[in-house]
């Protein structure tokens, strides 16, 4: 631990911003998704893993300096390869700090990245990020790094500009390379978008081309293209041999690549419709220029209505796939019952007259919550069950263990993807309140699917 600077803070930039100015000045990036070990050296003295790992593949990728063979008094002792490198780390300082990328090959390929700055690291949450960027310099290229909490807009944003999947753990990007793989995708809808204007047709084409599908149909679209990838023709989870990892390629990966491309599609013509108008006009640069400075307000809403709508929508569409699930398995449920006032849970299995029985079997209904992100939502989601089992879906890997056993003092359960129960980015390990949705079917709904009919 003695490796690990204390720095002194200045006041915190916006985060969004230097995300963006790391990507603009980088020749290449590595971004690695933190395990609990690349965190955990931060919040406790007992750990012995001092900063963060590196897998041998990147540490020789060419992306870090070459290793240099450390000198020992003993000349039989096993090598210890290390490069000392200046870092900046804007959210700390401006000024670099002397980093150090160790090998111990006593410890076989184990490599770490180490004097980093604690307070960066402590208060992450689980599946948060790291983000280092390489900027060509002489006579040696020059490095910034900064990290990116999972719980905040950040992430997020993260994973929209790198077109992270929710599989991703490490990897090593080209930022000049995916602008321009951005550019080559909007460019051919682009000469359609021109066609479109200039024969007096942009208002029909961006009916037919360009409008985003609600909220449902999106959801079908999605789970529509995961039965075909896998050769399924309904979403039961008794069929499916993982069905919460299901669950999150649908919200996550097929849907979210869905929304993205709806999304450029609509933002595209919409921003061609304000700057231009809807008629074919003769029009010069002087015309383009004033109209962008008129139309400044309406382009700031257009953005911000997009970043508004991706967060609006996630929540909801969760509950579609859960709700189809469901369907498909058999499973008897009422969906948004008002139980008591003000309270109406996103599900009830098997409904509410059945848990309001008197009844000993009452006690075997449930439940069931859907939310794509907790943060402190399921709280909320605590007030609303009263005496009644619940349980909390989520595809969401940033849950903090401490959280995780508050939710276990009110009587929560977790429900969670399969493959995320043991990730070493996640904290759900040996809690016993957190089952995976295959676990959920097998022993709490399978059970007493009879009961419920």
């Amino acid at each position: 631990m003695s490796e690990q600077n204390e720095f002194l803070f200045s006041e915190p930039a916006n985060d969004t911003d230097l995300l963006l100015a790391l990507f603009e000045k980088s020749d290449q990036l590595f971004v690695k998704k933190l395990s609990n070990n690349d965190r955990d050296w931060a919040r406790f003295e007992n750990k012995h893993q001092a900063g963060i790992y590196i897998p041998h593949e990147h540490r020789d990728g060419g992306f870090f300096p070459a290793l240099k063979v450390k000198e020992r008094d003993d000349p039989d002792a096993d090598e210890i390869r290390e490069r000392f490198f200046g870092v900046v780390w804007p959210q700390a300082s401006d000024e670099p700090k002397d980093t150090r990328l160790v090998h111990y090959t006593s410890k076989g390929q184990e490599t770490h990245l180490t004097r980093l700055p604690k307070a960066l690291f402590s208060d992450l949450l689980p599946a948060s990020f790291l983000v280092m960027g390489r900027i060509e310099g002489e006579p040696e290229p020059l490095y910034e790094c900064m990290t990116i909490d999972s719980g905040s807009d950040d992430a997020a944003y993260l994973t929209e500009l790198l077109a992270l999947g929710p599989e991703f753990i490490i990897g090593k990007f080209d930022p000049a390379g995916l602008i321009e793989d951005e550019r080559e995708r909007i460019l051919d809808f682009a000469e359609q978008v021109i066609k479109a204007w200039l024969a007096g047709e942009i208002i029909p084409f961006a009916a037919a081309n360009a409008a985003m599908p609600n909220t449902t149909d999106l959801a079908g679209m999605a789970r529509g293209q995961f039965l075909e990838r896998h050769g399924l023709t309904t979403l039961n989870p008794f069929e499916i041999g993982n069905p919460g990892d299901a669950l999150r390629e649908i919200s996550r990966s097929i849907e979210w690549d869905l929304f993205r491309e709806f999304q450029r599609r609509e933002r595209a013509v919409a921003l061609v419709r304000i700057v231009m108008g809807d008629d074919p006009v003769t029009v010069d640069a002087a015309h383009v220029i004033r109209r962008l400075v008129d139309e400044l307000p309406e382009i700031d809403r257009l953005l911000l209505s997009a970043s508004q709508q991706r967060k609006s929508r996630a929540g909801y569409s969760y509950e579609h796939h859960i709700e189809a699930m469901l369907t498909g398995g058999g499973i008897p449920f009422e969906k948004q019952v008002i139980i008591e006032a003000r309270k109406r849970p996103d599900f009830i299995l098997p409904s509410l007259k059945f848990i309001n029985a008197k009844k000993p079997e009452a006690e075997t209904g449930l439940i069931l919550s859907a939310k794509t992100t907790l943060r402190e939502r399921w709280k909320q989601v605590e007030r609303e069950k009263g005496k009644r089992a619940l349980h909390l879906t989520t595809v969401d890997e940033n849950i903090a263990g401490n959280a995780i056993e508050d939710m276990a003092s009110f009587g929560v359960h977790l429900v969670i993807p399969e493959s995320l129960r043991d990730k070493n980015e996640t904290e759900y390990k040996h809690h016993k309140n957190v089952l995976s949705f295959r676990e959920f079917c097998d022993n709490v709904v399978g059970p007493n699917i009879e009961k419920w009919q």
